[in-house]
């Protein structure tokens, strides 16, 4: 769900609360969604990437939008904007979901988690960029709910086959929690929550501390050797291998879940029932086909395909364009996704697109590019 691509030009001012560390480490800063962040360390991107595949990774995920949702029917009223199945997720587990415009187009995706207590709340975690716009929506369509924005705390997210074992000497029991599972910890005195998701496709966690504790608790991570800290760019390499959308680029508000590859994520009393913006579109996709699908692609050329870059079929038509494309450092080769006609998102079928003038052939192919490696499945995305 999250949207860490390489950065904009945009001049960007504020930091996170591991800046500091950051700075000491070497970190290369680069300006992204209004925050100076680590786009990669001395390592260098490719190090960092494939670092995580084989043990863990520390990034910071500071700038993602945290908040409570707290009311009386609180993931019912919920789920008139999303269309994620929220009134049947238990205590400490988590979903992924995307809120809604009126024609089914994507504003935002983003995880709620169902907390533990008498008193209805969801946890919500969402787009850096889009923050300050999801928090005014949450507010103008549901009045009767309080929104608390969490803006004191910090965001680290541990990646990698190596993660459990690692966080599991500093918070005892998080190696028991099962994937897209949360609990609350305690650090130092202070209350943590730890929720057993990220955007790389290996099993790990995402933290959320307070300020004031995070350079303590990612400097006591580091210190492990299995991990290292890692940057933006390592991010989106391992989410694009792992075939996971980013917000502005594979999915936006033209883009409706389905044509997304994102039918799992809606319930299925939610494809049944609806009551989410959209749901005709939606429901029309499911049961015809959408007319576009998102693929994954294989150029076959030496370097990328950036996002934009159109894709055309044998006849020479225009049938699809590049979302987001990159080097993946796990099969030391150029892969991309994108959004085609169906008729054209059958895996083996080759288009064509264009690099610096010259036309290079492209292969569709099947995501992810690189298996998963969660914890568990579970029910969460059956």
């Amino acid at each position: 769900m999250d949207e860490h691509a390489l950065p904009s030009p945009a001049d960007a001012r504020a930091v996170t609360p591991l800046d500091a560390l950051h700075h000491r480490l070497g970190a290369r800063m680069a300006p992204f969604a209004g925050y100076s962040l680590p786009l990669s360390y001395p390592s260098g991107a490719i190090a960092e990437h494939l670092h995580t595949r084989a043990k863990a990774s520390l990034f910071d995920v500071s700038h993602m939008g945290q908040a409570i949702l707290t009311g009386r029917g609180a993931a019912r009223l919920l789920e008139t904007l999303v269309p994620a199945d929220l009134d049947g997720l238990e205590p400490q587990r988590t979903r992924y979901t995307q809120l809604l415009a009126e024609d089914g187009g994507i504003l935002d995706d983003l995880m709620a988690t169902r907390l533990p207590g008498r008193e209805e709340r969801l946890l919500l975690v969402v787009n850096a960029a889009g923050k300050e716009q999801d928090f005014t929506l949450l507010r103008q369509e549901l009045p009767q709910l309080q929104l608390s924005v969490l803006s004191g705390r910090a965001l680290l997210a541990l990646q990698g086959p190596r993660a459990a074992a690692t966080l599991s000497t500093i918070l005892p029991g998080v190696e028991d929690a099962p994937f897209m599972g949360w609990l609350p910890a305690e650090y130092e005195g202070a209350s943590v929550f730890v929720s057993r998701s990220g955007y790389t496709g290996e099993d790990g966690f995402e933290i959320s501390a307070p300020a004031y504790l995070a350079t303590r608790l990612a400097e006591r991570l580091l210190a492990n050797e299995d991990v290292a800290p890692a940057g933006l760019a390592a991010r989106d390499s391992l989410r694009l291998e792992a075939g996971l959308c980013l917000y502005g680029h594979d999915i936006d508000a033209t883009t409706d879940p389905v044509e997304a590859g994102l039918i799992w994520s809606i319930g299925k009393r939610r494809r049944e029932q609806g009551g989410f913006p959209g749901f005709a579109r939606i429901r029309a996709a499911i049961d015809n086909g959408p007319a576009r699908r998102r693929v994954g692609l294989l150029p076959q050329s030496k370097a990328p395909l950036r996002d934009g870059a159109t894709l055309t079929a044998p006849d020479g038509r225009i049938v699809g364009r590049i979302t987001s494309g990159g080097y993946s450092p796990s099969l030391a080769r150029p892969i991309a996704m994108g959004m085609v006609e169906s008729a054209f998102a059958t895996p083996g079928i080759r288009l064509a697109s264009e690099l610096r003038g010259k036309p290079i052939e492209v292969e569709v192919a099947t995501l992810p590019f690189v298996p998963h490696r969660y914890a568990s499945r579970g029910k969460d995305r059956a």
